[in-house]
């Protein structure tokens, strides 16, 4: 009976975090500009997608975070073509990657270096 007993509450606890939601530490995960949220290192990173590259807003606590100091590379896989370029902050909370064309379908992936100290590899979707 004991033994029955404890499978039990195993069971019910097992099932009970399943079930949990994730909570959201850092803030909001929803775009602010129209782009697509993705969470890394605990910072929100929203990739906006332009006619001559993107940009990439940094949010940290639903608060603007500076990307002063921070630079990396923007790979995007557009089908079998992959381009590299290199993404640069500009001013308040924005990186810039220009120079690469987008295209619905591409994946994207960022990887920034000087993010609260860390490296933070970002990746995208593009829809």
């Amino acid at each position: 009976m004991m033994k029955t007993k404890q499978l039990l509450i195993a069971a019910l606890l097992g099932s009970s975090a399943l079930a949990m939601n994730p909570a959201m530490a850092h803030g909001s995960a929803a775009p602010r500009h129209g782009g697509i949220v993705q969470v890394a290192n605990d910072v929100n990173f929203e990739l906006v997608v332009e006619a001559d590259g993107a940009t990439i807003y940094l949010v940290d606590h639903d608060e603007d975070m500076p990307s002063k100091g921070i630079s990396g590379k923007l790979t995007v896989l557009n089908g079998a073509q992959k381009t590299e370029v290199d993404v640069k902050a500009t001013e308040g909370n924005k990186l810039r990657a220009t120079g690469v064309k987008i295209a619905p379908g591409a994946k994207v992936v960022a990887v920034l270096n000087n993010v609260e100290g860390e490296t933070a590899t970002v990746r995208f979707n593009v829809k």
